[in-house]
């Protein structure tokens, strides 16, 4: 069970999270998979690289976040340990979402025309 403590520390991810939204709601979060976790925050993501549970957890002695990213397939696990808070978005991005031609696999997942 979530303790007060926990529920700031999710709370506190998410306020992180949330100030790149735009960011963040590339990922394919589940909304419903949500959820506090000891010291963190949980959810499922469905990234152009990865569909998975992202768990991010807090040490707020050092201020440092660690990342474990648990693919729904037998792709082996990620782990970031020693995370800075201005880094937390890009390094989940770049693993759940960014590939080398993004931009190209925007336009053709949402048909988006780019004029030269």
């Amino acid at each position: 069970m979530a303790t007060d403590e926990d529920i700031e520390i999710a709370r506190y991810i998410m306020a992180i999270l949330q100030n790149r939204a735009e960011i963040m709601m590339s990922w394919g979060i589940d909304p419903k998979t949500v959820k506090t976790i000891t010291d963190g925050l949980q959810f499922h993501v469905q990234g152009f690289k990865i569909t998975g549970i992202v768990k991010i957890t807090y040490d707020y002695g050092q201020d440092l976040f660690r990342i474990d990213i648990q693919p729904d397939n037998d792709t082996p696990p990620i782990t970031h340990e020693e995370v800075y808070l201005d880094q937390l978005v890009s390094c989940i991005d770049e693993d759940v979402e960014k590939t080398e031609d993004y931009e190209k696999r925007i336009c053709e997942e949402y048909g988006v025309v780019i004029y030269a």
